[in-house]
Formats: structure tokens, sequence, C-alpha cells
């Protein structure tokens, strides 16, 4: 009986292939487009206010009409355009294309659009069309029942208007309709068009509730939610140098780039969604009429090392005690990092390990000392939390880690603790409730937390393991990496594989038991995961220290307890954005090392296969750091099992959903909420995939056609653990999420090739 490919197991006598499948892929250039919202800038604050209009001359002038003063961008700055006197009345006041004060009588409708070519300007309002020229003004025929939703005008001076009844091509002698059908007969400009603009190539290109289409030499030709577009209740288009075609909708702004649409919404990009018109500017970059003020998008040249550096640097505002622990920051006040006011979290130890391992990853890649200072820090950080544990009142066995700690100064994090654990038991029947959870230090310094979590764990093996390779060149260093990787393993192989607190007793989720996992049934669902774990322990341990113990243990695990099968299906999961994504995470840093590092060729190729069915399942995510940290040791391998050769190497595009992740990172990372549960490009995720252990019902999930999930730039997120299928966040701008989501990735990609060098 034959399997299908991907339910094929790995048998026993798996071995591991080494043959080269092709070759690698070349390294991604450095150099990217970044964009940038310029309204949360501070040291050049743009205008408030309700924005009429914004208009971009043919000399590339930015100008905004708030009230009835004009603004203009000059060297970086929004100042008051003392060139042109205030509007007033039924009035008027413009700059022609000279840059020269013009002004003309509209009867009293409000000019809610300009449009240039040559010496000519076309006004509109939202009943009637004007031309300017040098020698004088007049008014277009245009029915007075039609309303104008928006104008364009091509090279060639021909103005086309959008508006209720239709699109029409307007000359001074009338208006003709322009009819907008596709081959297969769909019209769709027939009523309420409401955008039209011509792009570079002088495409005329419309926007209705319909969806967006665009006269191209071949005819018409249509796009809707099915091809991409996120939305559809349109204000008004606006083209770009390069090709791109922006549209301004109710909610958010729509970027057309030539093959795919991109969205912008909420106060990350915009001070307010409803975009009432659109400019843009000979960079590229573009400006927003909005009713809360001016906005405006920069899309500047970047390269991702300066992306890295700026996120570097911000980790100032997230380092907590001299250790510099790191995981997000407080703010206590909406959207300013100076606020920012770091505390502890209960996975302060995970969160260290992975920016720590970044550096590691950096200084492998660059021999940057600085990177390796990084490193070296997180790892005195590592290791306190395994130092602090020893003596005092509650000394915890050898070996044992604090999830993190906090300065005695601070309020008693013991007071008020038992009743919440009393009510979690009742949800949770493992859950440890027990005094105190917060031991004070031997030196009295420091209250240090207990039940730690096997995603500390996950983490510390993760990192120490690069330290010790990547980072710590000489004997002495080594040393000290030895002692932290073998007294934590020792500590595992004292308690029969378990985490023991200082109560004796094993942590909530630090049971690793053989005698656990494969025979209390309370311990299934972690059977595979755990075991992974595990043997990546014991292999790191025997790595590290040369010791034949830690690898005769790992060989105990396979043989005796079947931990490699158990291996085999890591995550209780009903295909992709299924089960609990920390798992995700803890499962790739445990399968890079162990197969990384295991001397086992059998258990490699079995971590290899069971990697790439983990891998399958998050491939849609655009998760960098997970593509890497697969590619990495995955990259062009393959495995034999009973049905001959079978190629694990990613698919194609990894690279390509790796690095739009990487370039599209918005350089703010502050929680800032987002909504796409609206979109019309996106589709539900199947029902059983909210349904598992942890969560019985998880509404509000989907990914967008095409099978990805959104894009990094529509949501936010704080770490890898992320569920990346939530569509709508509710941030308040009141939070700084770390850098690390980024620069593990991106030393990552560097260290293995796939980055270009900067």
């Amino acid at each position: 009986m034959r399997f299908p490919r991907w339910l094929q197991p790995v048998s026993l006598a798996a071995t591991l292939a080494f043959t080269r499948l092709e070759a690698g892929p070349a390294p991604v250039p450095q150099e990217f487009i970044q964009e940038a919202a310029l309204h949360h800038d501070a040291s050049a604050p743009l205008p408030k206010g309700s924005v009429q209009l914004v208009d971009v001359s043919r000399d590339g002038v930015s100008r905004a009409l708030i009230g009835k003063d004009w603004f203009r961008l000059t060297s970086g700055r929004w100042v008051r355009d003392e060139g042109l006197p205030p509007n007033s009345g039924t009035t008027f006041t413009f700059a022609d294309n000279s840059g020269r004060p013009r002004s003309i009588e509209t009867g009293g409708g409000g000019v809610s659009q300009i449009l240039r070519s040559g010496l000519v300007v076309h006004l509109l309002t939202d009943s009637a069309a004007f031309v300017w020229e040098p020698s004088g003004t007049k008014r277009l025929e245009w029915p007075a029942d039609r309303r104008i939703r928006q104008g364009a005008v091509n090279s060639s001076g021909l103005l086309v208007l959008a508006s209720d009844a239709g699109l029409f091509a307007v000359e001074s002698t009338g208006s003709q309709p322009i009819p907008a059908m596709d081959r297969f007969g769909r019209s769709w400009a027939v009523t309420n068009v409401l955008g039209v603009a011509f792009d570079s190539r002088d495409q005329l290109w419309i926007a209705t509730r319909a969806g967006v289409g665009c006269r191209t030499g071949q005819g018409w030709v249509f796009h809707d939610g099915r091809d991409g577009l996120p939305w559809n209740d349109f204000t008004g288009i606006a083209s770009g140098p390069a090709g791109e075609v922006w549209f301004a909708t109710h909610l958010g702004v729509i970027r057309w780039d030539g093959k795919d649409f991109h969205y912008r919404q909420g106060p990350l990009w915009l001070p307010d969604d409803d975009v009432r018109q659109i400019a843009v500017d000979p960079t590229g970059s573009v400006w927003f009429a909005t009713a809360a003020g001016l906005g405006g998008i920069e899309r500047r040249r970047m390269t991702l090392q300066k992306k890295a550096e700026l996120y570097e640097d911000e980790m100032r505002h997230i380092r907590r005690t001299p250790y510099g622990y790191v995981a997000e920051a407080p703010l206590a006040s909406v959207g300013d990092r100076n606020s920012a006011a770091p505390g502890d979290s209960d996975n302060d130890g995970l969160w260290t390990s992975m920016y720590g391992a970044g550096e590691c990853f950096a200084f492998a890649a660059t021999r940057s000392p600085e990177a390796k200072a990084r490193a070296k820090q997180a790892f005195e950080a590592l290791r306190f939390l395994q130092v602090v544990t020893q003596g005092g009142e509650h000394p915890a066995p050898k070996g044992y880690v604090a999830r993190t700690i906090r300065p005695i100064e601070w309020p008693d994090p013991n007071v008020g603790r038992l009743q919440g654990d009393l009510e979690e038991q009742k949800h949770d029947a493992l859950w440890k409730a027990y005094e105190p959870r917060w031991p004070k230090s031997a030196d009295g310094k420091w209250y240090w937390k207990g039940d730690t979590s096997s995603d500390e764990l996950d983490g510390h093996f993760f990192f120490h393991a690069l330290y010790h390779d990547f980072c710590a060149d000489t004997e002495s260093e080594k040393a000290r990496v030895r002692d932290v990787v073998r007294d934590l393993a020792d500590h595992f192989l004292a308690h029969d594989f378990q985490l023991i607190d200082h109560d004796g007793k094993p942590t909530r989720w630090g049971v690793y038991s053989p005698r656990e996992l494969n025979r209390n049934p309370l311990w299934w669902a972690e059977r595979g995961l755990n075991s992974l774990s595990m043997l990546t322990y014991m292999t790191i341990a025997a790595h590290v220290t040369g010791e034949a113990r830690f690898a005769d243990a790992c060989r105990r695990l396979i043989d005796e307890q079947g931990f490699a099968q158990n291996m085999m299906f890591p995550k209780v999961q009903r295909g992709p954005g299924s089960g609990n994504h920390s798992d995700d995470e803890m499962a790739f840093m445990c399968y890079y090392n162990l197969i990384r590092l295991t001397q086992d060729p059998l258990l490699r190729a079995q971590a290899r296969y069971s990697f790439f069915e983990s891998w399958s399942i998050e491939e849609p995510e655009l998760n960098p750091f997970f593509d890497f940290a697969y590619a990495g040791v995955n990259l062009d391998q393959s495995v034999t099992n009973g049905w001959g050769s079978f190629p694990v190497s990613p698919w194609p595009g990894w690279l390509e959903d790796s690095m739009s992740t990487l370039r599209g990172f918005p350089l703010d990372r502050i929680d800032w909420p987002a909504k796409n549960s609206h979109r019309l490009d996106l589709m539900p995720l199947p029902q059983s995939a909210g349904r598992d252990l942890y969560d019985r019902h998880r509404p509000g999930r989907g990914f967008r056609v095409g099978g990805k999930v959104l894009p990094v730039e529509n949501r936010y997120f704080e770490h890898w653990n992320t569920d990346p299928y939530e569509l709508d966040h509710g941030g308040a701008g009141k939070v700084l999420g770390s850098g690390t989501v980024f620069l593990l990735p991106y030393y990552m990609g560097l260290y293995h090739g796939f980055i270009a060098k900067p």
C-alpha cells in the first residue's frame, strides 16, 4: 500500500542522504525600498486639522490646504506657504505651474482637486470643472446633476471625470461617456465611478464598488477581492512615478505595485483611516488628506543592515536590569518610546535567549565586536537566572533556572498571587499553587520567579549552543558555557528528566519524564514536543561538554522510551493555523540544533523529516525565522525511507516570503491597532483549525487569497509565538515591541548566506 507523499514515514532503517539536490539560492541584496509613516515624526511634525486637499506641482513641490491656509513642504518640514494668500469666500487661491499665486471664482464650491498639464491647470469641485490658463479661466460644460468624484488628465491633456453617472471624457464642447468593458462583456463604469487616474504609462485606472479596472493596450483588466484587492469603498486614485497606483478609501489606502495590492490602515500608517485624497511626489512618497491632519508614507532606499541597526538602537528602551533582559516595554504615554517602563515578563529567559541568539549569528556572520558584546551580555543574563536560584530561604536544586528576576525594591510580587493560582487550578488540573512563587535571592537583592516553563528551557539551550560555537572563542569562555549547560543537563538526569522547583516538585510545564510523557494520559499532548526538546537538550549537552553520559542518556531515551518516534509528531494540530504557536517556535529552535549537532545519522534523518512535516504546516506564515531555521539545516537535503529518497528542501518561494517580511517590517514597533476582518481578499480559516486543546473556538481568523497569512505590514506582534492568522489587533499604542523578531532571522539569514553581506 502506498501512502500519500505527506504521510510517508521515516523507517527505522532511514539514513541521512547528503546528496545536493540543487544549487543554493543566490544571496538576496541588502538594498530595498522601506516604507515609513511620517505622521508620528515628532522632529518634523505634519500639520493637524482637516485637510481639504493635497497638491504636488509639476516641479515636485508638495502643498496641503488646511482651513484657509496653504502649507508647503520645505527642507523636510511643512510650513505655512507665505507666497499664497489665504482662501476666502468664493475665491480659491492656488499656485500655478511656475509657483506663482493665482485665484479663480468657484461660485461657492470648494475645490477638491488640482490637475496639472503643461501650462494648464484644471480645478474641480463636486459639481464643476474649471480650466486655468495664463490667458484666463473658463468653466467647462458639465451637467449640474452629475456629481464629480475625481478627475484625471493624460499626457495629451485629455480630462477624464469619474462621476456618479459614469466615466466621461470632457472637452470644452461637452462630455462623452467612456465605456469600461472587459472581453467577457462586463462593464464596471456604468454609474458611480469613485475614482480615476492615469498611471505613469498613460494607462487609465478607475475605481468602483465592484473593484478597480485598468485600460491596457489589450483592453480593460478588472481586479476585485479574488485578485487580492483589499477594500472597495474608494475616495480616489493617484499614480506614482514608477508605475505604482495608490487608492484612497474610507478605511485606509491601497498601493498597486504592478503585481500585488498592499494595504495600509490604522494609526501605524495614517492619522485617520478616512482618506479624502492622495498625492504622490516625484520620489514616490505619498501624502494623504484626512480630517485628522496630513498623513504621509515615505518610500526610501535602505539596507537591511541599516534597519537592523535602527532596531538595535531601539532596544535601549526595552533592556531591563543591569543584566539587560529583553521582552517588550509598556509605554506611559501613547506612542512615546521615551516613556518606556520595561517590567518583568514570564518569558524573559526565552526572549533574552532569542535576542542573544541573533547576536551570536551576527558575530558569526560579521565578526562585529559590538555583536559579540551583546551576545556576552545575554549569556551573563541567562547564566544569572541559574545562579540566582541557589541559596536563600527557598533554594532550588542545582541547575534550576528562574523565569525572570525583579529588584527587591519593587512591590512584593507574592502578595495576592495564591488566590489567582487557586482559581487557575479550576481550569488546569496541573497548575501549581504554591508559595512563594517569587523567592528572594540569597543576597536579598532580587525576587526570582519559579515554575519555569519549557519555553525558557528551549530558549536557554538554543542560545547556549550558539554562544558556545560562535562566540566563546577562549577556553575560559567555553568553560563557563560548559558549566551552565552541564548543571542544567545534570539537573534533568538527577530528577528523571523533570525540572524540579524549590518545593521539590516539577514545574507545570517542565515535565520530560518518560514515565509521564508515555504513560500519563494528562501528558499525551506534550509527548512529541517534549521528547524533541529533551533529545535536543542531551545532544547539546554532549556537544558542549564532550561528556559521553549525555549522549548515552539520549540513546536510552530513543532505544528504551521511544522518544525519537514521539518526536516525529511534535505538535497536536489540524493543519495550518491550528494548535499553539508557542509550540512551533519552541520546536523550530530545537530542530535547528538537534540536526546541526547530533552525531547519530538515524536521529538526524528522523529529525529532518519531522522538521519537514512541521515546516510544511508553517510554510504559509511568511515567517523568516522559521524559514531560515529550516533552510539552514534542510536546504538541498533528502532522507531515505522505505519508499526511497525523499527531498526535504524547502519549497520554492520560501526565500521570497522571508524577504518580504524582513523588508516589510514597519520601523515603528509600537502596538498600534490594526483592522483586517473587513477585507475582501481574505479566506476564513476552517473552523477545525480554531478548535484545539487550548482554545475551544477562535473567531476572526483567516488568510489572504493565495494561501498566505497577512503581510507583516498589516499586523502587530511582539514575538514569533503569536497567531499569524488573527485578523484584527486591538493595540492602544502603549507597548514597544522588541526588535528581536527582525534581528534574529536577519542575522540568521546573513550567517547562512541567504542574505548578502553589508
